[in-house]
């Protein structure tokens, strides 16, 4: 083994080696563990391990600060000097950053940094699988298939730079998603979640969701387009929101791009969006939803800056009491708006006051009302507005004053999360999901179920 290997000593050994201005190191050590399952049984599972080095060297000119960034897997110590050089060659070629801003500088180090990574395996799943096992007993006799995936991952992330950071995070991840299918597949239900460890996931009560939603398929009804009352699960608020938050960096709203622009100029903060108390935040420390406590940035971009790595993050509110709050800004777009500094944070919540859960939702349903599993394929249609479109997938049911009458067919939407902020005319109780559309890339979610009066379903679609 070589005598530069633990993560820390890679940081260390790369800031001794720079001959610019600045550096910033980010050590990412990746382990993942992973279960995947078909027809009723187990067909695959893996472990595996990984590290990725990423490089940001700075370099100060007459003109302004340039920056380089390279990123590279699975590095030894042989391939610091050539990494480190790599990005100071980047940086001394590149023009001036717009970005550039000093680098942080400043923070306490983190107490573990110099402790060795967290690491997942197949243990994670040691309570997990065997309750999986009698989920497919039950599912075999009572005559459905279940197929699905369950994925940890734990990535160890080093922060060092030449200005004395070194900042440690370990971030769990971990989604299962669950699809029931008839013997003729021509039904289908798909349940997810999101979890830190998988102890508090339960493979019966999913199964059994899922079962239900199979019954009421039994009966199918054809609805044609147009807008109905809609009850929106938390993991369809979550894909919808998650978009938002995407959007709604304050350079683009100042420069009029985005639907929180002000028509004649300015940003749209202040503004009432919601008639229910609505607050959509964030926060680091967020119990089950934590994630890293400080900006960690490999490249930048609209919302992100490599000049902000290491700047702590704290709790924001983005719309609180169903006003917008804040829109994203780094140092760099928060001085070129006047706004406050606000980075994104890996994390998303929807808070409305209400205690219903989405059955009890359901029940207190007078007349006719759509419930939706989940939404897929979403895709923005108009920035100005934040029109979104996509398609429902894996069961839409007719509820009839109170009851689930049956499956309908899917449908094509066209919506603006914004616009139905405004629209929403009940908040259930919130709770943490998994967004089907984004879950590759998002987890961390809380969200409660939204009750829409007039969701635009645009066309029918054929999708299951």
């Amino acid at each position: 083994m070589s005598r530069v290997s633990k993560p820390y000593e890679i940081v260390e050994r790369a800031l001794e080696l720079s001959t610019t201005d600045g550096l910033v190191v980010i050590a990412d050590e990746h382990s993942s563990a992973n279960l995947r399952w078909a027809g009723n049984a187990l067909t695959t599972n893996g472990v595996t391990r990984g590290r990725t080095l990423t490089v940001i060297a700075t370099v100060d000119g007459a003109e302004g600060t340039a920056s380089g960034v390279v990123s590279r897997s699975a590095v030894t110590a042989d391939d610091l000097e050539p990494l480190v050089r790599a990005a100071e060659a980047a940086a001394r070629g590149a023009g001036p950053a717009e970005d550039a801003q000093p680098l942080v500088g400043g923070v306490p180090s983190s107490p573990d940094f110099t402790d060795a990574p967290a690491e997942t395996g197949s243990e994670v799943f040691a309570d997990f699988a065997p309750a999986l096992g009698d989920a497919f007993a039950r599912a075999r006799s009572g005559g459905r298939e279940l197929y699905g995936f369950a994925n940890h991952e734990l990535t160890s992330t080093y922060l060092g730079t030449s200005t004395g950071l070194r900042l440690r995070h370990d971030q769990p991840t971990g989604t299962l998603e669950l699809n029931a299918k008839s013997p003729d597949r021509t039904r289908s239900a798909w349940a997810g979640r999101s979890t830190r460890d998988f102890k508090d996931v339960d493979p019966a009560a999913m199964d059994a969701e899922l079962a239900q939603r199979l019954r009421w398929a039994e009966r199918r009804i054809d609805l044609p387009a147009g807008r109905y009352e809609t009850l929106l699960p938390p993991t369809a608020v979550a894909d919808l929101l998650i978009y938002q938050l995407w959007s709604s960096t304050a350079r683009d709203a100042v420069e009029g791009r985005t639907v929180f622009s002000q028509p004649g100029g300015g940003t749209r903060l202040g503004e009432m969006l919601a008639p229910l108390p609505l607050t959509l935040r964030s926060d680091p420390h967020a119990p089950g939803l934590e994630s890293a406590p400080f900006v960690v940035a490999h490249a930048s971009g609209d919302s992100a800056s490599v000049f902000d790595n290491g700047l702590p993050l704290a709790p924001t509110d983005w719309i609180r009491d169903g006003k917008l709050e804040r829109l994203t800004t780094t140092r760099h777009t928060a001085a070129l708006t006047g706004l406050p500094v606000a980075p994104a944070v890996d994390n998303l919540v929807l808070d409305g006051g209400g205690e219903r859960s989405l059955e009890e939702m359901v029940a207190a349903t007078t007349g006719r009302a759509l419930l939706l599993t989940c939404l897929w394929y979403i895709r923005e249609v108009d920035p100005a507005t934040l029109l979104l479109t996509g398609l429902t997938r894996d069961g839409v049911y007719l509820v009839e004053d109170g009851e689930v009458v049956g499956e309908v067919n899917n449908f094509r939407f066209n919506e603006s999360p914004v616009d139905l902020l405004s629209r929403a005319s009940e908040a259930g109780r919130t709770e943490k999901t998994l967004p089907r559309e984004w879950g590759d890339w998002f987890t961390r979610a809380a969200m409660p179920a939204l009750r829409i009066p007039d969701f635009n379903m645009s066309s029918v679609s054929q999708g299951v």
